[in-house]
Protein backbone atom coordinates (compact mmCIF):
# COMPACT_ATOMS: atom_id res chain seq x y z
CA UNK A 1 0.00 0.00 0.00
CA UNK A 2 1.58 3.50 -0.86
CA UNK A 3 1.07 6.36 1.62
CA UNK A 4 -2.67 8.48 0.31
CA UNK A 5 -0.63 11.76 0.15
CA UNK A 6 1.97 10.20 -1.88
CA UNK A 7 -0.26 8.57 -3.81
CA UNK A 8 -2.23 11.72 -4.47
CA UNK A 9 0.82 13.51 -5.58
CA UNK A 10 1.94 10.50 -8.23
CA UNK A 11 -1.38 10.61 -9.97
CA UNK A 12 -1.61 14.49 -9.77
CA UNK A 13 1.98 14.68 -11.40
CA UNK A 14 5.23 16.37 -10.49
CA UNK A 15 8.82 16.32 -11.04
CA UNK A 16 11.06 13.53 -10.33
CA UNK A 17 14.68 13.66 -11.02
CA UNK A 18 16.79 10.67 -11.88
CA UNK A 19 19.13 11.03 -8.99
CA UNK A 20 23.04 10.78 -10.04
CA UNK A 21 26.23 9.12 -8.10
CA UNK A 22 28.59 11.71 -6.77
CA UNK A 23 32.05 10.04 -6.94
CA UNK A 24 35.66 11.40 -6.19
CA UNK A 25 38.77 11.35 -8.31
CA UNK A 26 39.27 7.96 -6.77
CA UNK A 27 35.67 6.87 -8.18
CA UNK A 28 34.69 6.37 -4.84
CA UNK A 29 31.55 7.61 -3.23
CA UNK A 30 31.74 10.90 -2.15
CA UNK A 31 29.05 10.73 0.60
CA UNK A 32 28.57 13.75 1.52
CA UNK A 33 28.10 15.35 -2.26
CA UNK A 34 25.84 12.70 -2.68
CA UNK A 35 23.80 13.37 0.35
CA UNK A 36 23.75 17.23 -0.46
CA UNK A 37 22.21 16.43 -4.46
CA UNK A 38 19.13 15.50 -2.34
CA UNK A 39 19.06 17.97 -0.39
CA UNK A 40 19.30 20.24 -3.35
CA UNK A 41 16.47 17.95 -5.47
CA UNK A 42 14.20 19.11 -1.94
CA UNK A 43 15.17 22.47 -2.07
CA UNK A 44 14.83 23.08 -6.04
CA UNK A 45 10.58 21.47 -5.65
CA UNK A 46 11.16 18.56 -6.85
CA UNK A 47 7.80 16.35 -6.03
CA UNK A 48 10.66 12.93 -5.65
CA UNK A 49 13.62 11.62 -6.63
CA UNK A 50 14.36 8.15 -8.19
CA UNK A 51 17.62 6.43 -7.00
CA UNK A 52 19.22 3.40 -8.11
CA UNK A 53 18.13 4.10 -11.86
CA UNK A 54 20.39 4.63 -15.05
CA UNK A 55 21.60 7.90 -13.90
CA UNK A 56 23.12 6.46 -10.80
CA UNK A 57 25.06 4.10 -12.93
CA UNK A 58 23.91 0.76 -13.27
CA UNK A 59 27.18 -0.26 -12.12
CA UNK A 60 26.32 0.04 -8.33
CA UNK A 61 25.29 -3.02 -8.65
CA UNK A 62 28.48 -5.12 -9.77
CA UNK A 63 29.87 -6.73 -6.52
CA UNK A 64 33.41 -4.48 -6.81
CA UNK A 65 31.33 -1.40 -5.66
CA UNK A 66 28.16 -2.72 -3.92
CA UNK A 67 26.83 0.50 -3.63
CA UNK A 68 22.85 -0.14 -4.45
CA UNK A 69 21.84 -0.11 -1.03
CA UNK A 70 24.19 2.74 -0.03
CA UNK A 71 22.91 5.18 -2.23
CA UNK A 72 19.65 3.83 -1.64
CA UNK A 73 19.88 4.68 2.38
CA UNK A 74 21.78 7.75 1.73
CA UNK A 75 18.87 9.51 0.08
CA UNK A 76 16.37 7.79 2.58
CA UNK A 77 18.06 9.24 5.59
CA UNK A 78 18.27 12.62 3.70
CA UNK A 79 14.20 12.63 3.01
CA UNK A 80 13.17 11.60 6.60
CA UNK A 81 16.03 14.26 8.49
CA UNK A 82 14.49 16.97 6.10
CA UNK A 83 10.92 16.60 7.69
CA UNK A 84 9.26 17.71 4.58
CA UNK A 85 5.60 19.18 5.11
CA UNK A 86 4.58 17.64 1.78
CA UNK A 87 4.57 14.72 0.22
CA UNK A 88 7.93 13.15 -1.31
CA UNK A 89 8.01 10.23 -3.95
CA UNK A 90 11.21 7.77 -3.37
CA UNK A 91 11.18 5.63 -6.31
CA UNK A 92 13.73 2.79 -6.39
CA UNK A 93 14.95 1.10 -9.45
CA UNK A 94 14.60 -2.58 -9.78
CA UNK A 95 16.29 -4.12 -12.07
CA UNK A 96 18.04 -7.63 -13.23
CA UNK A 97 16.50 -11.60 -13.08
CA UNK A 98 13.60 -11.55 -11.35
CA UNK A 99 15.27 -13.30 -8.53
CA UNK A 100 17.73 -10.54 -8.48
CA UNK A 101 14.58 -7.65 -9.03
CA UNK A 102 12.78 -9.10 -6.03
CA UNK A 103 15.53 -8.90 -3.78
CA UNK A 104 16.02 -4.83 -5.00
CA UNK A 105 12.30 -4.41 -4.43
CA UNK A 106 12.46 -5.93 -0.66
CA UNK A 107 15.42 -3.48 0.17
CA UNK A 108 13.76 -0.83 -1.44
CA UNK A 109 10.79 -1.39 1.00
CA UNK A 110 13.22 -1.57 3.91
CA UNK A 111 14.06 1.79 3.30
CA UNK A 112 10.58 3.11 2.95
CA UNK A 113 10.52 3.71 -1.05
CA UNK A 114 7.06 4.48 -2.31
CA UNK A 115 7.24 2.93 -5.45
CA UNK A 116 9.72 0.56 -7.87
CA UNK A 117 10.94 1.69 -11.09
CA UNK A 118 11.32 -1.84 -12.58
CA UNK A 119 13.97 -1.98 -16.06
CA UNK A 120 13.22 -4.50 -18.14
CA UNK A 121 16.84 -3.92 -19.64
CA UNK A 122 19.18 -7.27 -20.16
CA UNK A 123 16.18 -9.28 -20.34
CA UNK A 124 16.13 -10.11 -23.87
CA UNK A 125 16.04 -13.98 -23.00
CA UNK A 126 12.42 -13.34 -21.40
CA UNK A 127 9.69 -13.63 -23.32
CA UNK A 128 6.81 -11.04 -23.42
CA UNK A 129 4.91 -13.01 -21.35
CA UNK A 130 7.76 -14.07 -19.02
CA UNK A 131 8.33 -10.00 -18.48
CA UNK A 132 4.74 -9.75 -17.47
CA UNK A 133 4.90 -12.92 -14.34
CA UNK A 134 8.10 -10.93 -13.67
CA UNK A 135 6.64 -7.56 -13.03
CA UNK A 136 3.50 -9.57 -11.71
CA UNK A 137 5.76 -10.69 -9.31
CA UNK A 138 7.64 -7.65 -8.16
CA UNK A 139 4.28 -5.69 -7.82
CA UNK A 140 3.95 -7.94 -4.82
CA UNK A 141 6.65 -6.89 -2.75
CA UNK A 142 6.20 -3.37 -4.43
CA UNK A 143 4.01 -0.82 -6.14
CA UNK A 144 5.29 -0.81 -9.69
CA UNK A 145 6.61 2.10 -12.02
CA UNK A 146 6.67 0.61 -15.05
CA UNK A 147 9.74 1.72 -17.44
CA UNK A 148 9.28 1.69 -21.46
CA UNK A 149 13.18 1.65 -22.33
CA UNK A 150 14.78 2.94 -25.51
CA UNK A 151 16.83 0.06 -27.46
CA UNK A 152 19.42 2.27 -27.97
CA UNK A 153 20.33 1.94 -24.30
CA UNK A 154 19.38 -1.89 -23.31
CA UNK A 155 15.64 -1.86 -23.74
CA UNK A 156 13.67 -3.46 -26.69
CA UNK A 157 10.45 -3.19 -28.58
CA UNK A 158 7.73 -4.51 -26.30
CA UNK A 159 4.07 -5.14 -28.48
CA UNK A 160 0.98 -3.20 -27.32
CA UNK A 161 0.18 -6.66 -26.64
CA UNK A 162 2.45 -6.56 -23.56
CA UNK A 163 1.35 -3.13 -22.24
CA UNK A 164 -2.65 -4.34 -22.46
CA UNK A 165 -1.43 -7.51 -20.30
CA UNK A 166 0.98 -5.39 -17.82
CA UNK A 167 -1.95 -2.73 -17.05
CA UNK A 168 -4.07 -5.41 -15.77
CA UNK A 169 -1.60 -5.75 -12.79
CA UNK A 170 -3.30 -4.53 -9.92
CA UNK A 171 -0.34 -3.00 -8.44
CA UNK A 172 1.22 -1.10 -11.08
CA UNK A 173 1.02 2.54 -10.57
CA UNK A 174 2.46 4.48 -12.90
CA UNK A 175 4.68 4.20 -16.50
CA UNK A 176 7.13 5.76 -17.36
CA UNK A 177 7.61 6.11 -21.51
CA UNK A 178 10.86 6.49 -22.55
CA UNK A 179 11.28 4.73 -26.06
CA UNK A 180 12.00 8.37 -27.84
CA UNK A 181 9.25 7.07 -30.33
CA UNK A 182 5.88 8.47 -30.82
CA UNK A 183 4.64 5.18 -32.63
CA UNK A 184 5.92 3.25 -29.21
CA UNK A 185 4.75 6.04 -26.58
CA UNK A 186 0.75 5.83 -28.57
CA UNK A 187 1.31 1.93 -27.85
CA UNK A 188 0.91 2.39 -23.99
CA UNK A 189 -0.79 5.32 -23.68
CA UNK A 190 -3.34 3.70 -25.81
CA UNK A 191 -3.18 0.51 -23.65
CA UNK A 192 -3.62 2.22 -20.91
CA UNK A 193 -6.60 4.31 -21.73
CA UNK A 194 -8.03 1.03 -22.94
CA UNK A 195 -7.60 -0.26 -19.31
CA UNK A 196 -10.67 -0.38 -16.77
CA UNK A 197 -7.61 0.86 -14.70
CA UNK A 198 -6.72 3.56 -16.34
CA UNK A 199 -7.44 6.27 -13.32
CA UNK A 200 -5.47 3.71 -11.31
CA UNK A 201 -2.02 4.30 -13.78
CA UNK A 202 -0.15 7.61 -14.28
CA UNK A 203 2.21 8.41 -16.80
CA UNK A 204 5.23 9.86 -16.46
CA UNK A 205 7.21 10.89 -19.52
CA UNK A 206 11.12 10.18 -19.95
CA UNK A 207 11.14 11.24 -23.62
CA UNK A 208 13.91 13.68 -23.16
CA UNK A 209 13.60 14.18 -27.00
CA UNK A 210 9.89 15.82 -25.91
CA UNK A 211 9.55 16.87 -22.52
CA UNK A 212 7.40 19.77 -22.62
CA UNK A 213 5.02 18.68 -25.46
CA UNK A 214 4.32 15.03 -23.28
CA UNK A 215 3.34 17.19 -20.75
CA UNK A 216 0.79 19.50 -22.52
CA UNK A 217 -0.37 17.34 -24.75
CA UNK A 218 -3.85 15.55 -23.93
CA UNK A 219 -3.89 11.75 -25.53
CA UNK A 220 -7.53 11.19 -26.69
CA UNK A 221 -8.68 7.71 -28.29
CA UNK A 222 -11.98 5.59 -28.98
CA UNK A 223 -13.02 2.58 -26.57
CA UNK A 224 -15.70 0.81 -27.07
CA UNK A 225 -17.40 3.61 -28.53
CA UNK A 226 -16.51 6.33 -25.50
CA UNK A 227 -14.06 9.00 -25.84
CA UNK A 228 -10.86 8.97 -23.41
CA UNK A 229 -8.59 11.29 -22.47
CA UNK A 230 -5.26 10.88 -20.45
CA UNK A 231 -2.50 13.33 -20.05
CA UNK A 232 1.09 12.85 -18.92
CA UNK A 233 0.80 13.81 -15.41
CA UNK A 234 4.45 14.33 -15.01
CA UNK A 235 8.18 13.32 -15.56
CA UNK A 236 10.72 10.68 -14.23
CA UNK A 237 14.03 11.98 -16.52
CA UNK A 238 17.86 12.24 -16.00
CA UNK A 239 17.39 15.89 -17.86
CA UNK A 240 15.78 16.98 -14.64
CA UNK A 241 18.40 16.26 -12.27
CA UNK A 242 20.18 19.85 -13.72
CA UNK A 243 18.57 22.84 -13.50
CA UNK A 244 15.89 21.39 -11.19
CA UNK A 245 14.62 24.40 -9.39
CA UNK A 246 14.05 25.83 -13.25
CA UNK A 247 12.36 22.49 -13.99
CA UNK A 248 10.14 23.23 -11.00
CA UNK A 249 8.92 26.58 -12.46
CA UNK A 250 8.35 25.37 -15.75
CA UNK A 251 6.60 22.16 -14.36
CA UNK A 252 4.31 24.70 -12.21
CA UNK A 253 4.05 27.27 -15.59
CA UNK A 254 2.81 23.80 -17.48
CA UNK A 255 0.01 22.53 -15.18
CA UNK A 256 -1.69 25.98 -13.89
CA UNK A 257 -1.52 27.97 -17.26
CA UNK A 258 -2.32 27.87 -21.42
CA UNK A 259 0.23 26.67 -23.40
CA UNK A 260 1.21 29.82 -24.80
CA UNK A 261 4.40 30.45 -25.60
CA UNK A 262 5.17 26.22 -24.18
CA UNK A 263 6.06 25.08 -27.31
CA UNK A 264 8.74 27.50 -27.69
CA UNK A 265 9.89 26.75 -24.74
CA UNK A 266 10.01 22.82 -25.49
CA UNK A 267 11.92 23.27 -27.95
CA UNK A 268 14.78 24.96 -26.14
CA UNK A 269 14.59 21.82 -23.65
CA UNK A 270 15.03 19.55 -26.26
CA UNK A 271 18.40 21.34 -27.59
CA UNK A 272 19.71 21.76 -24.16
CA UNK A 273 18.80 17.80 -24.02
CA UNK A 274 20.99 17.07 -27.03
CA UNK A 275 24.18 18.87 -25.49
CA UNK A 276 23.31 16.62 -22.38
CA UNK A 277 22.50 13.41 -23.01
CA UNK A 278 24.78 13.42 -26.53
CA UNK A 279 22.24 11.28 -28.98
CA UNK A 280 24.75 12.06 -31.88
CA UNK A 281 27.50 9.39 -29.99
CA UNK A 282 24.44 7.18 -29.13
CA UNK A 283 24.18 8.79 -25.35
CA UNK A 284 27.12 7.61 -24.68
CA UNK A 285 28.03 11.01 -22.80
CA UNK A 286 24.63 11.22 -21.23
CA UNK A 287 25.78 10.65 -17.44
CA UNK A 288 28.90 12.59 -17.92
CA UNK A 289 27.05 15.56 -19.56
CA UNK A 290 24.71 15.83 -16.75
CA UNK A 291 27.79 15.39 -13.87
CA UNK A 292 29.59 18.82 -16.25
CA UNK A 293 26.60 20.44 -15.24
CA UNK A 294 26.73 19.62 -11.73
CA UNK A 295 30.23 19.74 -11.94
CA UNK A 296 29.93 23.63 -12.63
CA UNK A 297 27.58 24.54 -10.35
CA UNK A 298 29.72 23.20 -7.49
CA UNK A 299 26.79 20.24 -6.61
CA UNK A 300 29.90 17.75 -7.25
CA UNK A 301 33.95 17.74 -7.57
CA UNK A 302 33.98 16.07 -10.92
CA UNK A 303 32.21 14.37 -13.92
CA UNK A 304 33.99 10.60 -12.92
CA UNK A 305 31.99 7.80 -13.36
CA UNK A 306 32.54 4.23 -12.04
CA UNK A 307 33.53 3.00 -15.61
CA UNK A 308 36.39 5.34 -16.18
CA UNK A 309 35.45 4.90 -20.08
CA UNK A 310 31.89 6.78 -20.08
CA UNK A 311 32.90 10.17 -20.40
CA UNK A 312 32.04 13.37 -22.13
CA UNK A 313 31.89 12.71 -26.12
CA UNK A 314 34.15 14.67 -28.39
CA UNK A 315 32.55 17.87 -28.90
CA UNK A 316 29.90 17.81 -26.02
CA UNK A 317 31.48 20.31 -23.75
CA UNK A 318 31.26 22.58 -26.39
CA UNK A 319 27.71 21.98 -26.55
CA UNK A 320 27.20 22.45 -23.25
CA UNK A 321 28.55 25.94 -23.02
CA UNK A 322 26.45 26.69 -26.04
CA UNK A 323 23.43 25.99 -24.79
CA UNK A 324 23.66 27.29 -21.66
CA UNK A 325 25.05 30.56 -22.60
CA UNK A 326 21.38 30.43 -24.95
CA UNK A 327 18.77 29.75 -22.94
CA UNK A 328 20.15 31.17 -19.51
CA UNK A 329 16.23 31.21 -18.42
CA UNK A 330 16.03 27.68 -18.13
CA UNK A 331 19.37 27.39 -15.75
CA UNK A 332 19.50 27.63 -11.71
CA UNK A 333 23.19 28.87 -11.35
CA UNK A 334 21.88 31.77 -8.78
CA UNK A 335 19.82 29.31 -7.05
CA UNK A 336 22.27 26.71 -6.51
CA UNK A 337 24.79 29.69 -5.88
CA UNK A 338 22.59 30.36 -2.51
CA UNK A 339 21.92 27.18 -1.87
CA UNK A 340 25.87 26.05 -1.84
CA UNK A 341 25.92 29.07 0.74
CA UNK A 342 23.82 27.87 3.24
CA UNK A 343 24.02 23.78 3.02
CA UNK A 344 28.20 23.81 3.44
CA UNK A 345 29.60 20.62 3.76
Amino acid sequence: MMNPSVEKLLYAGTVIPAHPLALTAERKLDEARQRRLTRYYMAAGAGGVAVGVHTTQFEIRKPEFNLYETVLRLAAEEIEKANLQRPFIKVAGVCGPTEQALAEARLAVSYGYDLGLVSLGGLKDYSEDQLVKHIAAVAEVIPVFGFYLQPSVGGRILSYRFWEQMVAIPNVKAIKTAPFNRYQTLDVVRAVCSSPRRDEIALYTGNDDNIVADLITTYRFNVNGATVEKKFAGGLLGHWSVWTHKVAELFDRIKSGPPNGLLQTGIAVTDMNAALFDPVNAFRGSIAGIHEVLRRQGLIEGIWCLDDKETLSPGQLEEIDRVTAAYPELTDDAFVRAFLEKDKI
